[in-house]
């Protein structure tokens, strides 16, 4: 493997800006070197990378990008390295500034932004597109990026209320009866809607607006009857519907409305017996105009670096699972059939 060594010099030269970037005590120039296999060396601005030629040239232009969020008054943090680096291993950072904010999804508390090919793919069609599925492992941003844009559009007067629906199934064990009133029994199912709420508008307005109805939370099970006009529709955790269930919410969306359907087929909690309605609409819709379909992968986590190699290793075991059990079926179909050829061939002798 070629290796070299490039000099970068990250104008302009600004103390507090670098200080930013690198972290205390180098703590972010680190977390580079290990993740990339390269080292790092600098004074001041000028930076000098070696290792490997491909990762030399993807930590450049991360270190690159890095000090322009740093310019613009973004902290500089852990999860947005390791963000940045799962990028360049993607697709490489390739666009300028321009391309790199162009997606960002303005909330009250908070400017997302959108990362990997995939994470833009999906912003885009769920601002372009009346219905929308996100489809793939925990921690691709599905649900995030939904409510991120639910907020945006509320803000900017695109819609008059946010609903936030999940179906309420227990997630491989038995909750039993849970006390207090609706909102109070299905708190547990929603959580994370609220959580992703509660950083993008802040507690306070969450509040006052879920008062107001402005934000409603609710089952799936309470969505039959109802049209929905005006509304941003977040269905999470759809994996976990029925095809029935599937069907009346798809159909209770009105004017002026937009539905992100997100969900992972890997996780499904529904009875024995029961087809998931993620899975059956995926076959149903996929060739209808209108409707878009965003598919993530494990390399698009976006969480701890960890959750990525779970999720593959996961991916992996089953792979291999299936393989076997295909091939014992195979077996067992070819032994039948020279059993059955073996009582032919002993009939037609006697």
């Amino acid at each position: 493997m070629s290796t070299q060594t490039r000099n970068l010099s990250l104008e302009p030269d600004n103390a507090q800006h670098l200080a930013n970037l690198c972290g205390e005590f180098d703590r972010h120039i680190k977390q580079i070197e290990k993740r990339m296999s390269v080292s790092i060396r600098n004074r001041g601005n000028q930076f000098q990378v070696a290792g490997p030629e491909k990762p030399v040239h993807a930590v450049c232009e991360i270190l690159n990008h890095l000090y322009r969020e740093a310019q613009s008054g973004t902290d500089i943090t852990p999860d947005l390295i390791h963000l940045f680096i799962q990028e360049s291993g993607m697709d490489m950072i390739e666009n300028d500034k321009q391309a790199l904010s162009s997606d960002v999804i303005k909330t009250p508390k908070a400017h997302i932004k959108p990362r990997g090919k995939n994470q833009k793919y999906y912003v885009d069609c769920v601002r372009k597109h009346d219905i929308n599925f996100g489809i793939g492992p925990a921690g691709t941003g599905k649900t995030y990026l939904a409510v991120a844009c639910a907020v945006e559009a509320l803000m900017n007067d695109e819609v008059r209320r946010i609903l936030l629906v999940r179906p309420a199934v227990e997630a491989g064990e038995k909750l039993g009866f849970l006390p207090g009133d609706l909102s109070q029994k299905i708190d547990p199912y929603l959580r994370p809607l609220y959580d992703a709420l509660y950083e993008m508008l802040g507690f306070e307005n969450v509040e006052k607006l879920i008062e107001k109805n402005v934000i409603e939370v609710a089952p799936l099970a309470y969505m039959r009857g109802r049209t929905l006009n005006n509304s941003y529709i977040i269905l999470d955790e759809s994996q976990n519907t029925t095809r029935e269930q599937m069907k009346m919410f798809l159909t209770r969306i009105g004017f002026g409305s937009t539905a992100v359907i997100t969900g992972d087929v890997t996780q499904i909690d529904l009875p024995k017996g029961s087809s998931s309605g993620l899975i059956h609409v995926m076959n149903v819709l996929k060739d209808v105009k209108g409707i878009s379909f965003t598919q993530f992968l494990s390399k698009d986590v976006v969480r701890h670096p960890l959750v990525q190699r779970v999720v593959e290793a996961y991916e992996k075991f089953e792979a291999i699972q299936e393989a076997k059990e295909k091939a014992e079926k195979e077996q067992r179909r070819a032994e039948r059939e020279q059993a059955l050829a073996l009582r032919n061939s002993q009939g037609k002798a006697d």
